[in-house]
């Protein structure tokens, strides 16, 4: 099959990546891929030339996982939407973003059958909520990562053909050999200031854990620097845009792993810290709910209640060994089943024509 992804921006965010790995596994596959993406135009040599003499370096292009991919990208430098002279004839084009929704749903029938890959309710931003809720209207065949994700498309936009291919997680990157308990309790969390990632309520949990286990390590990650709105606790240690191994690495050194959000769309980390043998409190967000069995693999917890999640990271922490590593066994066997290969067959079925 030909296919193209019709991507936003390159950057390192997870929906990137989860793109990436679809354009090369379907590459590995036998199929012909080519993702498409706007980048901001190149500054001519007027605007170069101005910004030296006030002291301002030409930027480069950020890193992105797109970077080395197996696939073919085509980068399209433009601040207008893409049409059918960016895009290749082919047999299947899919949509990732809102706005790139209504591109897809613009092209002429050469481009191939429409799809929406929908890898979050993005309706988080006011200004372009109308927008955003009105791509998910659009006539384009949805495919989602979470349950959570088929039901709001039916029950908000009366959309009940929706597929479903859940993400997995990539074994080869994210593992840890079976351990026994950390010596000092050690908590990991992502941190973001984005408000429905839910840092501020992972944050209150953890203080109150503390009042009940003063020796608590906080361990967080994260692309951004902390901000004075949003601080970590000055004790914490932060890894700023760690690279996947030292993910790994923190995950393993880990006795729990928190998730906080609000609403979520998947949440990889969630499978990254299972993989690793780490058990997870999370929220009934995104993936949390199809990956871990409550009081056996993890804790699941309601949105915005910190002491729900404080209550629940001191019963994992304060596990004996013996029922912590039989919990982190739990976590590891809850994710190992199914790989990215398998999510790459089952989305190249959603694909073909009906």
């Amino acid at each position: 099959m030909k296919i193209t992804f019709v991507s936003p921006a390159p950057n390192l965010s997870g929906g990137i990546r989860v793109i990436a790995i679809y354009a090369d596994l379907l590459t590995e596959m036998g199929h012909d891929v080519t993702v498409v993406a706007r980048v901001p135009p190149r500054p001519g040599a007027t605007a170069i030339a101005k910004g030296l003499i006030k002291g301002r370096l030409p930027r480069k292009r950020s890193p992105s996982h797109y970077d080395g991919l197996k696939a073919r990208v085509h980068l399209v430098e433009t601040d207008l939407p893409l049409t059918d002279k960016d895009i290749p004839d082919g047999d299947a084009v899919v949509a990732t973003l809102w706005e790139t929704a209504y591109m897809v749903a613009g092209l002429s029938d050469a481009k191939g059958r429409k799809f929406y890959f929908v890898q979050h309710h993005e309706v988080h931003y006011p200004r372009y909520n109308h927008l955003i809720a009105g791509s998910y209207y659009l006539p384009l065949r949805k495919i989602t990562i979470s349950n959570w994700l088929v039901s709001v498309m039916g029950d908000l936009y009366g959309d009940k053909d929706v597929a479903l291919v859940p993400n997995a997680v990539d074994t080869s990157l994210f593992f840890a050999p079976s351990r026994d308990k950390q010596q000092s309790p050690t908590v990991s969390m992502m941190y973001s200031g984005k408000p429905f990632k839910g840092t501020d309520v992972s944050l209150k949990a953890v203080e109150l854990a503390r009042e009940t286990i003063p020796n608590l390590q906080l361990v967080a990650f994260g692309t951004e620097r902390p901000t004075h709105d949003l601080p970590l606790p000055p004790d914490t240690t932060y890894h700023l845009s760690p690279p996947q191994t030292s993910l790994r690495d923190i995950y393993a050194a880990s006795d729990l792993y928190l998730f906080g959000s609000r609403v979520e769309g998947f949440g990889l980390p969630v499978l990254e810290a299972m993989a690793c043998r780490c058990p997870v409190v999370a929220t009934r967000a995104g993936c949390a709910p199809d990956f871990i069995l409550h009081g056996k693999s993890g804790y699941l917890v309601d949105v915005d209640d910190p002491e729900s999640m404080a209550e629940a990271i001191i019963d994992v922490l304060c596990l004996d060994n013996c029922a912590w590593t039989a919990m982190s066994l739990a976590a590891f066997r809850a994710v190992g089943g199914y790989q990215w290969t398998d999510a790459a067959k089952r989305f190249l079925v959603c694909l073909q024509p009906t």
